[in-house]
């Protein structure tokens, strides 16, 4: 079976693969040399394969999202076609106008229809971007679709908020009963122009699911947890003036002091557990990407540098989540590489708040989340992959796959609850609750 999939991804480029998925074995093969999205895939015979394929970026050509490149590639036998295997020479075809096709309507019927025939009801469910645990056993939520929800111990949906977009982050306000979350707001593109509807901010009463209170900051922005307060970081990237942060209570807004302009590759530093607020801040005004150095909010109201997010000088590195343990940062992020990210470019870091390295641990993968029960540190990566490391030495505690019933998925959250087990938001809407010892996991689906 082939499967094309992609998209554009809100800077220049169009991403995706050909997937070619052995019905046998389930084993599935990433056929091209270099990411393209995939518009439209059809078998002309047993050998040959029509792909459209989206240009590769819109850079000077803002015709690209209205065309696509029709080519058709053979092979004697589909099922040895090897990893990447496919090169942009055999791609080259002119770019003509095309019709982006949208199966949505389609597909959400067909897939009612399986539920009905199964005597089950469907509803879309997608990604869990934040997940938290509370003192009494509730699990709260945010996920595409829904600002944020409640979960009871016995598995029971409490209450829910639902967003046109959806939720992003979960941090728990000051006085303890509530939690701010902020909604995504994508710029959609109408013609030949983008639209951005305003950007939401709400702080919601965790018993009740009450929405308390909606700031409209004017910007989208990311929430920046710490010694509580609530940072607001607006995320203007297009502009390089500084911003302002907001610091919110439950007295009101407070001006705070200004930071570079955000950067969605680079300055995202998402910190659990810390003791005051911590964030990536560039040191050049014109390129606040480069440069970047870990700081912290201290309670005077200033921004102090404490070290390169980079310890090695030679190179950039993109910032990922991270967590405070004592005096010290744990930290996931990927080394930039012109040609992509390279084998051993993602990491997992221990530094002391001097900035010296404790330990380093070295992966091919990009984290999404992490955090520690103080013993371990646990780390989910966009493969599919949950790892524990010791939070002393940064050895690999376990190690494992991560899988509902046998079907795999990827955390795209993960929190440690206050009752010691492992909370796992994943990309297809579920919320696990796993019980973790030193050599396995165990996981139970609150939600499928």
């Amino acid at each position: 079976m082939a499967v094309g999939t992609g998209q554009y991804d809100g800077g220049y480029s169009f991403e995706g693969e050909l997937l070619l998925i052995h019905l046998d074995s389930g084993d599935v093969v990433s056929a091209l040399q270099y990411p393209r999205e995939v518009l439209g895939v059809e078998w002309r015979s047993e050998t040959a394969l029509r792909l459209v394929l989206a240009p590769c970026d819109d850079w000077e050509n803002p015709q690209a999202h209205e065309q696509g490149h029709a080519v058709v590639v053979a092979r004697s036998d589909w099922g040895a076609v090897g990893q990447g295997s496919i090169g942009a020479e055999e791609l080259a075809a002119p770019a003509d106008p095309v019709v982006k096709p949208d199966h949505s309507a389609e597909a959400r019927r067909f897939l009612a229809d399986l539920a009905a025939s199964a005597g089950r009801q469907w509803s879309v469910r997608r990604r869990v971007w934040a997940v938290e645990g509370t003192d009494d056993g509730r699990v709260l939520a945010a996920l595409d679709g829904v600002l944020a929800e409640s979960w009871l111990p016995s598995g029971d949906l409490q209450w829910v908020v639902e967003d046109e977009e959806g939720g992003r982050q979960l941090v728990l306000a000051s006085d303890g009963t509530s939690v701010w979350t902020n909604a995504e707001r994508r710029s959609r593109r109408k013609g030949r122009t983008w639209e951005t509807s305003a950007p939401r901010l709400a702080r919601i009463a965790v018993d009740t699911g009450q929405v308390l209170e909606t700031l409209s900051p004017g910007v989208c922005t990311v929430l920046v947890a710490g010694d509580h307060r609530t940072i607001l970081r607006p995320l203007d990237y297009r502009g390089k003036r500084p911003q302002q942060l907001l610091m919110f209570d439950l007295e009101g807004p407070v001006d705070g002091p200004e930071v570079g302009a955000f950067d969605l590759f680079n300055h995202p530093f998402v910190v659990r557990r810390p003791s005051r607020p911590y964030m990536l801040v560039g040191t050049d005004p014109d390129k606040p990407h480069r440069d970047k150095w870990v700081t912290a909010l201290h309670a005077d109201g200033t921004l102090r540098r404490l070290f390169p997010h980079s310890w090695v000088p030679e190179e950039h590195h993109f910032g990922g989540p991270a967590v405070e343990i004592g005096q010290s940062l744990v930290y996931a992020g990927t080394v930039h590489d012109g040609h992509g990210l390279q084998p051993g470019g993602a990491y997992v870091v221990r530094r002391s708040l001097n900035g010296s390295v404790r330990w380093q641990y070295r992966t091919d993968h990009p984290a999404t989340a992490l955090d520690t029960d103080g013993g371990a540190v646990y780390v989910a990566y966009n493969s599919g992959a949950l790892t524990a490391l010791d939070a002393d030495d940064g050895s690999v505690r376990w190690h494992t796959e991560l899988e509902v019933d046998g079907a795999p998925t990827v955390a795209l959250s993960l929190a440690v609850a206050p009752q010691g087990h492992l909370l796992i938001g994943t990309i297809d809407g579920r919320i696990l609750e796993c019980t973790v010892s030193l050599g396995t996991t165990h996981q139970v689906a609150i939600r499928e």
